[in-house]
């Protein structure tokens, strides 16, 4: 995949039909605390409530046209050193190495844009094998298994905790 073609951007509402091509698909939800999206309506709220006023969501975006996210979520107070970051693309496009290109964008512009950021982490599910993979590629460290921590879809599960520190290097 040539890098040029991605991009990040905030989310529109004219997104929705993009939006719902891949939110409404359970192989992308599986993993994520929502749920799959199932209306047109359901999506223009999500976009319009959670998505465009979220203080750091990206769209991802091949040639415009959005095909994922990427959400950043810093902490506040004394926790302001260190972010969430989560993430999600549509399937038809796994494997190609989006979510890659995607996330060192997304780390070279949120350490600048929070100035008091240290660390972002990455929260993943034991099973998400294609996740900490990505993980893995773009220089987060796994750091260990967090027993019985996130609850998703009616259970609570096991995850594997990774860490990107802003003094790490972003791989070409």
């Amino acid at each position: 995949m040539e890098s040029s073609r991605i991009s990040l951007r905030p989310f529109k509402l004219s997104d929705v039909e993009d939006f719902m091509s891949w939110a409404g698909d359970d192989r992308v939800t599986r993993y994520l605390r929502w749920n799959t999206i199932t209306s047109r309506e359901e999506a223009f709220k999500y976009l319009k409530e959670v998505a465009i006023p979220h203080p750091w969501r990206r769209s991802i975006c091949l040639d415009d046209q959005s095909i994922g996210y990427i959400s950043v979520k810093p902490e506040s107070g004394d926790d302001r050193c260190r972010a969430h970051i989560g993430y999600a693309l549509g399937w038809e496009y796994w494997g190609q190495g989006i979510v890659t290109v995607a996330l060192k964008m997304a780390l070279s512009i949120v350490f600048k844009e929070f100035p008091d950021l240290v660390r972002v982490q990455a929260l993943v599910e034991v099973e998400n094998k294609g996740s900490q993979r990505v993980l893995e590629k773009v220089g987060f460290l796994k750091e260990g298994l967090v027993r019985k921590y996130g609850f998703n879809k009616g259970e609570v599960r096991d995850m594997f905790i990774y860490g990107f520190l802003s003094t790490d290097p972003i791989p070409d």
